[in-house]
């Protein structure tokens, strides 16, 4: 792991494959780490002729905090959001692409395939959207276009991401079967869900950096970034929207919108796949970035 000076703050990253080959850039989703993108999905990625480059967004794993801002409370920052009001919170979506390629300037990277699943999806579209000088190719997966006309969330896994976790360094069994509970019921039912190998990663995430209210910073980074459909219409790289038709945090609708929203995207939709990416699935992915990557 490394770490740069990006946009005034400390990113962690990791690379596999050969420097002189073109980037991929792999960006994680709410609230989890650079480590969601197993070594073993980066190593098929680089073997494909790619230089593959994971890291943690801020606020989480091992790049800056922003824990000294104040708890967010949910209920005010809904108010102001009904109410046309822009809410002070400590970064956006936008914030947090310029992240990525601010990444890309530190490493001396003109351009790069995006690719980001859930909120990581969502920033890897506005970088398409906003960048389209540094972007050869979009893959969003298992993500949404911001439409509030979608279908929401299932209520009772809504309420099992909100629901706070016991300390993992009080209650470490409390912490883990709360965890593994969420992750068993966003996983799809097409494939056996492994939990000594959830149980492994959730473990490493805690030792490399635990920030409980971290997660809040990024919903409310999610909830300011309104409906991003006119930007996805102004997309003109190649485009993959991969969504698990078994989704019950972003229903298979949200991809199915997210890919008519972008032109010429294509949407492949994963019978058995749910809000995850189990190591079933790491061929069909990768070869589904690959495919994107080289209509370039």
């Amino acid at each position: 792991m490394n770490i740069l000076k990006v946009n005034g703050i400390d990113l962690a990253y990791d690379s596999f494959g050969n420097e002189n080959d073109e980037a991929i850039i792999l960006i994680a989703g709410l609230g989890t780490q650079m480590i969601r993108w197993t070594v073993s999905f980066c190593r098929i990625l680089a073997a494909r002729g790619f230089r593959v480059i994971r890291f943690d967004n801020r606020d989480v794993g091992c790049s800056t905090h922003f824990s000294h801002y104040q708890t967010l409370d949910f209920d005010e920052l809904a108010t102001a959001l009904m109410s046309g009001q822009r809410p002070d919170i400590p970064y956006t979506l936008d914030d947090m692409s310029n992240d990525a390629i601010g990444l890309l300037d530190a490493l001396s990277i003109d351009r790069a395939h995006f690719v980001g699943r859930s909120m990581g999806g969502m920033i890897a579209q506005i970088a398409a959207s906003e960048y389209p000088e540094r972007v050869l190719s979009l893959t969003s997966i298992m993500s949404s276009s911001g439409n509030p006309a979608l279908p929401q969330s299932f209520p009772e896994v809504m309420a099992m991401m909100t629901t706070p976790a016991p300390n993992p360094f009080e209650d470490e069994a409390g912490f883990l079967t709360h965890s593994l509970a969420f992750a068993k019921r966003i996983a799809g039912t097409g494939y056996p869900f492994e939990e000594d190998a959830y149980r492994a990663l959730i473990l490493e995430e805690v030792q490399r950096a635990y920030d409980p209210c971290s997660v809040g910073r990024q919903i409310a980074a999610i909830a300011v970034s309104g409906d991003r459909r006119p930007r996805l219409a102004t997309i003109k790289v190649p485009a993959l929207v991969i969504h698990g038709v078994d989704d019950p945090l972003f229903v298979p609708a949200c991809g199915e919108d997210t890919a008519s929203a972008i032109p010429g995207a294509e949407l492949m939709l994963v019978d058995g796949m749910g809000h995850d990416l189990p190591h079933q699935l790491y061929k069909v992915t990768a070869d589904g970035i690959e495919r994107t990557a080289r209509r370039n």
